[in-house]
């Protein structure tokens, strides 16, 4: 059923706030002033970053990206009403001046590879001085 289908707190999204923490950046989580309400917001930096399901976001390429087999065009529509939105989000947060971050799912499995990308994501801030 789609109502359980989880909006905020994913199981992505919580490794990314916490490998994030754990780079010792400071965020706020779902900033409903912003265009889109983006999933991490790093002020500081003027970063926001949503954490996409490859599945809802059609993750371009991924296996993860799957279309149901009955009701195809229901389907075909809610997700390019999903990609729609994404992009208009996208747009209004680059026109306000903020740096947009897109994280799929299948990019971070692990801790480590969620580590991995806030340090590639903010390598110049958070290189040794």
């Amino acid at each position: 059923m789609m109502r359980a289908v989880k909006g905020k707190h994913t199981k992505p999204e919580l490794l990314v706030r916490s490998a994030a923490h754990r780079c010792g950046l400071r965020f706020r989580i779902h900033k409903r002033d912003l265009p889109g309400s983006p999933d991490v917001v790093f002020p500081r930096h003027k970063v926001a970053l949503f954490v996409h399901g490859c599945y809802w976001h059609r993750h371009p390429g991924c296996r993860k990206a799957t279309t149901p087999a009955t009701n195809v065009e229901f389907w075909a529509e809610k997700f390019r009403a999903n990609v729609a939105r994404d992009s208009r989000n996208r747009d209004a947060l680059t026109a306000l001046g903020w740096r947009v971050v897109e994280v799929w799912e299948c990019e971070v499995p692990t801790m480590e590879a969620a580590k991995a990308l806030m340090l590639k994501i903010f390598k110049a801030e958070l290189a040794p001085h």
